[in-house]
């Protein structure tokens, strides 16, 4: 083994790959997790050290489809605030949870085995069709934790709860029957949104997930008084297939309705007064008037050949008769048209007469068709009624009642008798939105279908053959759909399970306030706005596939009995050993009534829960509450933390609240981050038909996780917007931000290795370089590191997660582009100062472990790969197997400076940057040219003297041997004044005037003094600071060729370009660095490998020899290359060559070889 290599294997730390691939090193970082089980590593040593719980929720999702970005982002919030809260000294249980109940599993049986109808499921037997159900509902489990894992999220999946299990279902049986116990349950029928295709009703948060815009046939209907059907009522819908169904018209009362004449039909129409246009909407266009036929006969008359006289008298006679006859027919016509012309302009109707709404009540009329008759003498149907709910705004200010199919109607027409309270309802459409034989020959057409022999369809016609239908058109609207089979729902009345929710509406409200929202407006609005029109929920579903609801009626329904648990019904049926609560099973127990034998058993109400209320009871479920774990669950209760989708404001957040609201009178959760919806690129939704978004798993394998999660967290969609998806945006976050992070820690690698290299010692991690360092830029740096760490704080506690990634670019940015950028040579010992050197390299490794501890959560990944190439610095003690161990840093208070490192920073930084700039943008000298002198002009003391003490970190940016600092302006620069107009036009007239003299420019004299003043008069008007904008500029009269210059507006920096032959032999030299360095990159060389540097100049030509630049800076170039440039006439045969160049210098030509390090 070669010294060199010998030197190498003792290097503290481990060199960092030139070209990283971030992909590859996240699954090298996985499998290690995988391999020393990490995370749950993790969990165990926060349960033993016995650290405080942080409760959190995982909202289950389904596993009947794969995650997409909504899940992903979600997944990362939830990360990222469990394991803050896990490195912020929490043991934080983190379970993964499982939806398996509900129509989005029954709907995929339905599709996969061609199941229409309710009759489907019942000819292939409950119990089939829920084993067919159960064989799905972890088809993606293993795509899940594949992706979510894949993601960074650490997440507990062997541990997991699922609603299908016993326990979670036994749970759900015992909130229901403590509900019950509240008398917050009943069952009733109620008009609700219902799903033909899922033959179910839904709930109101469920219906607000799918409106669409559809075209529904708009009509108006008369309605003959059936003591004058010369008087009809008229009545507007939009849903013409409940006509068949109609029991009553409904107007409002205190409206003033009017009795017209239809002036084209002659009919009597009853509606709203203010409503009269909505009908009478005919255009007032006249059409061309209609020949009278005296023209046209003139003009035959005329065009006519003359006729050859008669002789026969009698025939002329007869002819001028006939023609009399003619001409007195035309002007009758004539007549005519111009009476029908005249009637044209006429309005369209008269009205007759006004009439009250209450006027109307009572009034009976002829029903559209003959179905139900017998309703008007056993229910006194066919009549009008009256409700408050009748506006004018829209129809023609009476509705049509079909109380089966609105909730107004159900309450209208039970508050006139028409329904009764366990009566017959006119209801003639069956479960699956069919219509039954009630109806005649529309038996068995869908209600909604659609096309020219739909519902709506065939009833128009039939309505216009009986001349019932007066007014038919097309309306656009907004329709809510089924969210899981995307048909149109209808309103329907079902018996149903309701809670009552409006009895705990105070409580609701007040629960909610005692919650912290992010954002905020969506606690404050959307959801109380929920709340505060919170209606009973129906929990039921007439379904199979879920929990059964554990209520056992008697047939005559007088017994009553809700089971709240396994141990409950196995007492009550007398069966023993009950393991499964699903509807197969338990419909199949009875319980013997408790009136006696005599009676028959008790049997199970048929529906099952809505798997919203499963989710909302997820708490208690998990933990199986309250025969299980019983204090464990009430310790941590309720949780700290959840989060999820704006649309969970209806949903889970809304479920949870209720049920933990009314068990309890506590919110279920404390802290709750709400995000938008992740969109495609062109703001359309995500599509996986329209294949409009790229794959997560192929952006994960491209970029890494960890920049996608920055991304995802960075963006609008944290704080509930909407967010249009780009996969440049992730490659973005790579290049501005997981890149330079990533060489700031190669820089450090590269450079302790040479400082090991070059000393002989180690080089170590000190703790309190923080406190021990004098230098100025490692003071700053340090300082802003504890100002980016109270800030994280300060931001993770308020659950602020977006506000963190800009202050974390902003740090990233100060660290490569200021520090880094600023230190190199420093870092490198180009000086030869290896304690500066070793200062500087410790102040890196110190802030770049603290960013890795303090950037855990947030980008898993990459704090783990820099954590491991870091740690061999740290003593062994304080060394960890994964930084995720490690709690969050936490700022050093002993670092002084604040404001005034700040400043000075930015001091230095503006003034190199302009310096620069003069450099690269007005000279023709290289930058790698020294140059003599760089004068620095500003007013101001304070940044001067900032300068000062940063004076050998601009002297080696701007390249210069000389840095004078002043603020002689008389001298060096000049004002410009710009007038701010908008300022100045208090002035009036007096405004042009001043402006004029201002852009004619002051004297510096009078600029001065006005600056000190504060205020100066110009043409007689008093102007001060604040009206003028003062630039300071470059003194055009100081410049020449060789003195150039250039302002930032506050500062000037010249650059005085005069050369002499010491520095351009320093200039020289540095290009003949700047060709080794080249070639030991080219070479894969790594900076702390030493190698022997010979060289042979082929051409030296020019006034600067090369010969004279190598001998008179050998000592420079040594200190750059870390090896003497030897002639190569001394290099030893056999030399083991690496590379070799040629390359030009000026006008000469120099051969460069690099060979492996001979021994000495």
């Amino acid at each position: 083994m070669s010294s060199s290599e010998e030197k190498k294997e003792s290097f503290t730390y481990q060199a960092a790959d030139t070209q990283p691939r971030f992909p590859s090193i996240e699954e090298s970082v996985l499998k290690t997790w995988k391999e020393k089980d990490t995370f749950q590593e993790s969990m165990r040593r926060s349960k033993e050290a016995k650290l405080p719980e942080f409760m959190f929720y995982d909202g289950p999702p389904f596993a009947t489809g794969l995650p997409h970005y909504g899940h992903i982002l979600a997944g990362t919030i939830k990360d990222i605030v469990t394991r803050y809260a896990h490195q912020t000294g929490h043991h934080v249980e983190r379970r993964f949870g499982w939806d398996c109940h509900g129509l989005p599993v029954e709907h995929a049986i339905d599709k996969k085995l061609g199941i229409k109808t309710k009759e489907d499921v019942l000819e292939m037997g409950v119990d089939r069709y829920n084993a067919e159900c159960r064989s799905i509902v972890m088809r993606y489990s293993s795509q899940w934790r594949e992706i979510i894992t894949r993601c960074g999220r650490w997440i507990d999946f062997d541990n997991d709860y699922k609603t299908l299990d016993t326990s979670f279902m036994e749970s759900v049986w015992w909130v229901f029957s403590e509900l019950y116990k509240k008398n917050m349950v009943y069952q009733g029928s109620k008009v609700m949104p219902y799903s033909t295709a899922c033959t179910t009703p839904l709930s109101n948060f469920e219906v607000a997930q799918n409106y669409q815009t559809v075209r529904d046939p708009s009509v108006i209907v008369n309605f003959p008084l059936l003591k004058d059907e010369s008087t009809c009522l008229l009545a507007w819908t939009t849903t013409p297939w409940t006509l068949p169904s109609n029991v009553a018209l409904c107007v409002n009362e205190n409206f003033v309705y009017v009795k017209v004449l239809d002036t084209k039909t002659g009919k009597k129409y009853i509606m709203a007064k203010s409503r009269l246009d909505f009908l009478y909407r005919t255009s007032k266009k006249k059409k061309p008037a209609q020949d009278s036929g005296k023209g046209g006969k003139k003009k035959k008359k005329k065009n006519k050949k003359k006729k050859k006289k008669s002789n026969n008298k009698t025939e002329e006679k007869q002819k001028e008769s006939e023609e009399k006859k003619k001409e007195e027919e035309s002007k009758k016509e004539a007549k005519e048209a111009k009476e029908a012309e005249k009637k044209k302009d006429e309005p369209p109707y008269k009205v007759l007469e006004e009439i009250k709404g209450k006027d109307l009540i009572g009034l009976e009329y002829v029903q559209l068709f003959d179905f139900f008759k017998d309703q008007r003498e056993l229910n006194g149907a066919f009549r009008v009624v009256a409700d408050d709910y009748v506006t004018d705004s829209g129809g023609t200010g009476i509705v049509h009642q079909a109380p089966a199919f609105g909730e107004d109607d159900y309450r209208v027409c039970m508050k006139y008798e028409i329904v009764k309270r366990g009566g017959y309802l006119v209801c003639p459409v069956d479960d699956n939105g069919m219509y039954t034989s009630e109806v005649g020959d529309l038996k068995g057409l869908h209600v909604k279908s659609k096309g020219p022999d739909s519902a709506d369809s065939i009833i128009c016609r039939k309505l216009k053959a009986k001349g019932r239908l007066v007014l038919k058109e097309v309306y656009e609207h907004e329709y809510p759909h089924c969210w899981r089979s995307d048909t149109p729902l209808i309103y329907k009345a079902v018996p149903s399970w309701f809670i009552n929710v409006p009895k705990i509406k105070s409580k609701l409200i007040a629960n909610n306030k005692k919650t912290y929202w992010v954002p905020k407006e969506i606690g404050e609005g959307r959801f109380h706005n929920w709340l505060a029109d919170a209606r009973d929920w129906a929990v039921s579903r007439n379904r199979y596939w879920g929990t059964p609801i554990p209520v056992w009626t008697s047939e005559d329904g007088k017994e009553v009995v809700v089971v709240g648990s396994i141990a409950e019904l196995e007492k009550l049926s007398g069966k023993k050993g009950i393991k499964d609560l699903h509807k197969d099973i338990v419909d199949e127990i009875l319980i013997p009534d408790p009136r006696g034998k005599e009676y028959p058993p008790l049997k199970r109400t048929p529906e099952v829960f809505d798997c919203w209320f499963e989710s909302g009871s997820m708490p208690y479920g998990q933990l199986h509450y309250p025969f299980e774990k019983k204090e464990t669950f009430e310790a941590k209760f309720p949780a700290d933390f959840i989060a999820e989708g704006l649309d969970q404001t209806r949903g889970w957040f809304y479920t949870l609240m209720v049920i933990s609201t009314a068990l309890f009178d506590k919110p279920a959760f404390k802290n709750v981050i709400v995000n938008g919806l992740v969109l495609a690129e062109d703001g359309k939704k995500m599509s996986k038909r329209l294949k409009n978004y790229p794959d997560p798993s192929l952006i994960m394998n491209k970029y890494g996780a960890d920049a996608l999660r920055l991304y995802l967290i960075n963006s609008p969609v944290v704080k509930a917007k909407e967010f249009a998806f780009r996969e440049d945006g992730v490659k973005g976050v790579v290049k501005d931000v997981i890149l330079p992070w990533y060489h700031a820690m190669k820089f450090f690698i590269e450079n302790a290795r040479r400082y090991e290299s070059n000393s002989g010692s180690k080089l170590l991690y000190e703790n309190d370089i923080a406190t021990k360092t004098t230098n100025k830029m490692d003071q700053w740096i340090l300082l802003r590191l504890g100002v980016l760490i109270t800030f994280v704080g300060q931001e993770m506690k308020g659950y602020r997660l977006y506000t963190v990634i800009p202050e974390l670019v902003r740090f990233i940015d100060n660290l490569t582009n200021t520090y880094v950028r600023f230190n190199r040579d420093r870092m490198k010992a180009v000086d030869g100062d290896m304690t500066e050197a070793k200062n500087a390299l410790q102040t890196l490794h110190y802030v770049l472990l603290k960013l890795c501890r303090l950037m855990a959560p947030f980008t898993p990944f990459l704090v783990e790969y820099m954590y491991q190439k870091l740690k061999p610095g740290l003593d062994e003690k304080t060394r960890e197997d994964s930084v995720h161990f490690l709690m969050i840093p936490k700022a050093n208070e002993d670092i002084k400076g604040g404001d005034a490192a700040d400043f000075g920073i930015n001091a230095m930084v503006s003034i190199v940057d302009l310096g620069r700039s003069v450099r690269t943008g007005k000279s023709t000298v290289n930058l790698k040219q020294p140059v003599r002198k760089a004068i620095i002009v500003n007013s101001n003391p304070k940044f001067l003297e900032a300068c000062k003490e940063l004076e050998g970190y601009i002297k080696s940016q701007l390249n210069c041997k000389e840095l004078v600092l002043t603020s002689d302006l008389k001298t060096y620069a000049k004002y410009s004044v710009d007038p701010i107009r908008k300022k100045l036009g208090r002035l009036k007239g007096g405004c042009p005037v001043v402006v004029k003299a201002l852009n004619k420019g002051l004297d510096m004299e009078k600029i001065l003094k006005f600056k000190e003043d504060g205020k100066t008069e110009i043409e007689g008007y008093e102007i001060g600071l604040e009206d003028v904008k003062l630039r300071l500029e470059a003194n055009p009269d100081y410049m020449t060729k060789e003195i150039i210059g250039s302002s930032d507006g506050d500062s000037v920096v010249i650059i005085d370009l005069k050369m002499d032959e010491e520095l351009l032999l320093e200039g020289r030299a540095r290009d003949i660095i700047k060709e080794v360095q080249q070639l030991r990159k080219e070479s894969g060389l790594n900076p702390e490998d030493v190698v022997d540097v010979f060289y042979n100049i082929t051409k030296d030509e020019g006034e600067l020899k090369l010969a004279d630049v190598l001998e008179k800076k050998e000592t420079m170039i040594t200190g750059k290359v870390n090896t003497k440039l030897q002639e190569i006439e001394s290099m030893p045969k056999g030399a083991a060559k690496i590379a070799s160049t040629t390359v030009k210098i000026g006008e000469s030509s120099l051969s460069l070889t690099l060979v492996k390090k001979t021994k000495k």
